[in-house]
């Protein structure tokens, strides 16, 4: 873990915080289907659009996500007005959380959007390579992905929790040192992941691809704990009863569990970044509260 605070970056770069970020027991991941020739088309598409003002074709809003990550974004087998199409599965839907924020992007854009399914690690690569336009995918804003890739200010925020079974020696912990020697999982390529480097002496798993891997960790005996979405762990809860969370008191836990959830596109589109924050500004907390809570609601169980 770098010593570079999240919260001081957000602050640096002028980008905002509310509250909210997601996980869930869902399926895994589909392919990202591209062709070279596509790519090729896309990148050029992505150089003009910094000086057109235009993201993409300006019609079609390629939306990269895992369609794997309830309640921000999964997959359905049939369209409703909550979903949009996944363009590399076929007969497939995208619902969720960031979905429906897309879509109030893709309206503010005047365009169409479209789900690309793929994993999160390939979601950065796949921006930069005209595979997709905007990355809406449970992703935070980190100095890292902030040297490849321009984020729109947070449409949502969360806090890492820790999580552990009902009758683990860890339940009653109050403090990151209580879990000296523990053996935990993330989620990879997630400050999930990321933060479990500050236990004490942790056994740090090797992490797993997909919350549902992750969940399963637990489940099955592997961890003694994992880290896990604060917005989520309502669901966790109601369909795990015997998992809990761990109350980490004021000071003793990690150094900055915030985890917000950013838009991000190709770099050199000041014009469009502009735009985008302007449309997430314009959707109040009320209403990204009902959002999530709409989502949370009707995700898969």
């Amino acid at each position: 873990m770098t010593d570079f605070s999240r919260r001081n970056f957000l602050k640096l770069s002028g980008l905002s915080t509310l509250t909210v970020a997601g996980a869930t027991f869902l399926t895994g991941c589909g392919p990202a289907a591209q062709s070279s020739d596509s790519s090729s088309s896309s990148s050029s598409d992505s150089s003009t659009s910094s000086s057109s003002g235009v993201l993409g074709d300006g019609k079609t809003l390629r939306v990269g996500m895992e369609a794997a990550y309830a309640p921000y974004n999964w997959q359905e087998e049939k369209a409703s007005d909550t979903t949009i199409p996944i363009e590399n599965v076929s007969g497939a839907y995208a619902d969720g959380y960031d979905v429906q924020i897309a879509k109030k992007i893709a309206e503010g854009l005047g365009m169409e959007p479209v789900a690309v399914k793929m994993e999160f690690g390939a979601l950065v690569d796949s921006l930069n390579n005209g595979t997709i336009d905007i990355i809406c995918a449970g992703m935070s804003v980190t100095p890292e992905r902030s040297q490849s890739a321009d984020f729109t200010d947070s449409y949502i925020d969360d806090e890492v929790v820790m999580v552990v079974k009902q009758d683990s020696k860890y339940a009653d912990a109050t403090k990151l040192s209580d879990f000296d020697g523990a053996t935990v999982l993330g989620q990879k390529d997630t400050f999930y992941d990321d933060l479990i480097d500050e236990i004490p002496n942790v056994n740090h798993l090797t992490p797993v691809a997909t919350v549902p891997l992750v969940v399963d960790g637990i489940e099955n005996g592997t961890c003694d704990a994992i880290t896990f979405s604060s917005m989520s762990l309502p669901n966790l809860l109601q369909n795990y009863p015997d998992l809990k969370k761990v109350e980490l008191a004021e000071g003793d836990g990690f150094s900055d569990p915030s985890n917000p959830d950013n838009a991000a596109i190709a770099k050199g589109q000041d014009d469009i970044l502009a735009k985008l924050n302007e449309i997430i500004g314009g959707i109040s907390e009320a209403d990204r509260l009902s959002i999530w809570q709409d989502c949370m609601d009707r995700q898969p169980a």
